[in-house]
């Protein structure tokens, strides 16, 4: 597969990182990728080589994360809405096919409540339905207890490349391990051996974290949406446990408009890089 092309984007306060997967045919379509939380824009390049060429593909670093940790906060999933409401109209194509992950996913359902002239469909991916948080449980502990190993290696100094590597190798849900998942987390390091750190600005994290868990218009965008949209959810969770994020009994609780599909053998990663995600952002 050939490497992404690296693009920069104006939006407020500097330019936005974007990857670009191009289309090898004439009238593909486009794509736009929206991240999780902790995560980069090579999140997607499984999902890039499924696509071989089919289609146009866009991917950027949100705000406060790897080649787009300098640009200034303040952050928010509103933020990373606008910033991404700012590439899709800077792309001029027209409306397009909105995907995002996990936080991605709430971004993307906000972006195509304030913007849906920008959107001609939209797949949220394993996120954007929210849940109040069981009594006495602070957000903070609630969301190191869902993102796990992703939150505490914010705080880690890793003295090579190779000792990251070890340390995402030993997540239960990136088995198998692949270049692209090796590209994907090496794109997160900055700094120099021996004192390597994640890209990722705490205060960015901390300010969207925060908000999926607590934020109300972000949980109200999923019923609030007037495009063409979907959500899949994975089969296992974040650290490959049979509990799920979400099950067929809590997201009919959840009482939804959009379609719900469950992609088997999937987790909370892995479903990113399924073929059945692929083929229906391909319209097939």
């Amino acid at each position: 597969m050939t490497s992404p092309q690296e693009l920069a984007v104006p939006v407020e306060g500097g330019d936005l990182a974007v990857l670009h997967w191009p289309a090898t045919a004439p009238g593909a379509p486009v794509l736009v990728a929206v991240h999780g939380i902790t995560a980069n824009a090579l999140a997607w390049g499984a999902l890039a080589r499924l696509l071989d060429g089919r289609a146009a593909l866009y991917a950027p670093d949100l705000r406060g994360r790897a080649a787009s940790r300098e640009l200034p906060g303040p952050y928010g999933l509103a933020r990373h809405a606008e910033d991404t409401a700012a590439l899709i109209t800077a792309l001029d194509t027209g409306p397009v096919r909105l995907v995002g992950h996990s936080m991605g996913a709430w971004v993307a359902a906000l972006m195509a409540v304030h913007h849906p002239s920008l959107v001609r469909e939209l797949t949220l991916v394993d996120g954007a339905v929210s849940f109040p948080l069981p009594a006495g449980v602070r957000p903070e502990d609630a969301l190191a207890a869902v993102l796990g190993p992703a939150l505490a290696r914010l705080s880690a100094v890793f003295e090579s490349r190779a000792a990251y590597r070890a340390f995402w190798q030993a997540h239960p849900a990136f088995d198998p391990w692949t270049d692209e998942l090796d590209a994907y987390t090496q794109r997160d390091l900055v700094g120099t051996e021996p004192a390597l750190v994640s890209s990722c600005v705490h205060a960015a994290i901390d300010t969207d974290g925060t908000q999926v868990l607590l934020d109300p218009e972000a949980a109200a965008a999923i019923h609030r949406l007037t495009v063409p949209a979907r959500l899949l959810y994975a089969a296992r969770g974040l650290l490959d446990e049979p509990q799920a994020l979400y099950d067929a009994r809590r997201l009919a609780a959840a009482d939804l408009a959009v379609p719900t599909e469950l992609v088997p053998d999937t987790n909370h990663y892995s479903i990113i890089a399924a073929p059945r995600l692929a083929a229906l952002l391909l319209g097939n």
